[in-house]
């Protein structure tokens, strides 16, 4: 393997919300550079995007739609990385995360998880290397598969005690110090519940409480709220990892429905209002120095906090977090020089260059424990090669292929009147 002191690398990435496919352009050194020379947001077409959530637990789905979809997905990043880098040049790496649709814990532990989003289409288009399947190897290991973000929120704040927050469909926390991340995992649902409840209220016209302007005229509902807090997954220790598959649309109403009177029939804005203080509630309860944590002594106390994700957008649960810690500082991830938009497409671009640098991309505490659970961190991802010509020395001395040009053109699958099962069309 040709040695890798510095790397332009395109990080793809689309959360659990499925609201974009977000883009990043990363330099990366051996030194610990790291700059973002380019990051974009790219809308999901609607009909793929309605397809793509459609087929998100607990929904069912025909082995036919899995097919369909793990290519037009493909095809989709295949696009965005065409279009970015028909902007940006010396692309050498792309790295892609694809599209979660599920993922397989029980009883605590992660069994399995599945990203769709053929990566061959994104090698087609780009004439490049793709790194994808970013969780399997951890899950193997014996990980949860997840957090991944830990290995780049330690390498930008661990400078002193932070609890760096993601809010996107799910919310996750990594806590960091002393250059080191101490604790990390999924506190709960963050969007995910929030977007669901709107866009089943609003016939789809709507996917998220833009601005909090439902929830800010609601009231709590004691009993709910209570209800909710009384999930198991909540009281499980870090590590830990959950999806939309745990905190589902089905079993919101499932809990709303056991509640005695008017209760089991709660106006939109007291639902979204209660959703809202249900997500501050399962995060703070990760970042107060009382709490026992793995690896973190309970006499610290964060000094700060650093919001990225669509959550971080929501005025209402911005304020509820600001007013129990006021003493907190909570900064955006631009501070270390990261859009905080882009975060999630830098960390995909850094967990691909650790990969083909033949490194582990699992965090690991100050006693080396990886905080997946893991029980060895592990070298992440797949590699998917274009077959036009060699990379890392096996063919030519570290040559690398030039782009392929524009990325094949797929028409929409058809389907057969008989079976009602979508025909994916050949590519030409």
């Amino acid at each position: 393997m040709r040695a890798l002191n510095r790397m332009r690398v395109l990080g793809l990435m689309s959360g659990t919300s499925v609201d974009a496919i977000d883009a990043a352009v990363v330099d990366l050194g051996e030194d610990g550079s790291l700059r973002v020379v380019d990051h974009r947001e790219l809308a999901w077409d609607e009909e793929l995007r309605r397809r793509i959530l459609a087929v998100l637990p607990p929904a069912t789905v025909e082995v036919a739609e899995v097919c369909a979809l793990e290519q037009l997905i493909g095809q989709a990043f295949a696009a965005a990385a065409s279009e970015v880098m028909a902007q940006v040049d010396g692309v050498e790496l792309v790295s892609c995360h694809g599209q979660t649709v599920f993922h397989w814990v029980d009883r605590g532990r992660a069994l399995g998880t599945l990203q769709w989003g053929e990566p061959a289409w994104i090698a087609e288009a780009t004439g490049l290397p793709v790194v994808s399947h970013l969780r399997a190897a951890d899950i193997a290991a014996g990980g949860q598969g997840a957090p991944l973000v830990p290995v780049l929120d330690a390498w930008l704040f661990a400078d002193r005690p932070t609890a760096v927050v993601n809010l996107g469909g799910i919310a996750n926390v990594t806590l960091v110090d002393d250059g080191v991340a101490l604790a990390a995992g999924d506190t709960g649902p963050a969007n995910c519940l929030l977007d669901a409840v709107v866009s089943r209220a609003t016939d789809g016209r709507e996917g998220f409480d833009r601005d909090g302007r439902y929830s800010a005229g609601g009231a709590i509902i004691p009993d709910l709220l209570a209800a909710l807090l009384r999930h198991p997954y909540l009281a499980l220790p870090l590590p830990k990892s959950t999806g939309r598959e745990v905190f589902s649309l089905d079993w919101l109403d499932s809990v709303v429905a056991s509640l005695p009177g008017d209760a089991s029939s709660p106006p939109l804005a007291d639902l979204l209002a209660t959703l809202v203080e249900f997500t501050a509630v399962t995060l703070l309860a990760h970042l107060e120095p009382t709490t026992p944590r793995p690896g973190l002594p309970a006499a610290t106390t964060i000094e700060r906090v650093v919001l990225s994700g669509g959550g971080a957008h929501h005025p209402g649960l911005m304020a509820r977090l600001r007013r129990d810690h006021p003493e907190w500082e909570v900064v955006p991830p631009e501070v270390a020089g990261i859009p905080g938009d882009a975060k999630e497409a830098v960390l995909v671009a850094l967990l691909g260059w650790l990969s083909v640098s033949g490194r582990a991309g699992i965090a690991v505490d100050g006693h080396g424990h990886a905080l997946t659970g893991a029980h060895t961190p592990r070298v992440l991802g797949t590699l998917t090669l274009h077959g036009s010509a060699g990379w890392f020395g096996l063919s030519g001395a570290g040559s690398r292929p030039r782009p392929a040009g524009d990325p094949p053109t797929v028409d929409p699958p058809t389907v057969d009147d008989a079976s009602g099962r979508p025909t994916p069309t050949p590519a030409r």
